[in-house]
């Protein structure tokens, strides 16, 4: 009994922590959500099996509580903003300035580009 008790306490945790993973540091729905989800579906399924069904009702709140709470907590700690890519392009053409005539323009172009040619 203790055994199949700390078998579905261990299958909720890496459950959890599986699509924690998945959802914030691995792009994409791979392998560790699928594997969240079930070990999640299996933790549920051994405490409905082989303990009562009174555990696994309390299994399955748990597994909701438990995901909501680590998603809530994970986003809450702003340990996403430094995972996160947050990039600004701040970079300007100069050439293309509202008003300047093409021939102009081109010949700025021009110039540009046989000084990258010096160099």
């Amino acid at each position: 009994m203790l055994t199949e008790i700390l078998m579905v306490a261990l299958l909720v945790l890496v459950g959890v922590i599986l699509l924690v993973l998945e959802m914030f540091l691995i792009p994409g729905f791979g392998i560790a959500g699928i594997s969240g989800f079930g070990c999640l579906l299996g933790a549920v399924f051994l405490a409905y099996l082989k303990i009562s069904a009174l555990a696994g009702h309390i299994t399955l709140a748990a597994c909701v509580v438990m995901s909501l709470l680590a998603i809530y907590g994970f986003w809450r700690s702003r340990a996403i903003d430094k995972m996160a890519l947050d990039t600004k392009i701040d970079g300007k053409v100069s050439l293309a300035k509202p008003g300047k005539k093409i021939e102009r323009l081109e010949k700025e172009a021009q110039k540009i580009d046989a000084e990258a040619e010096k160099k």
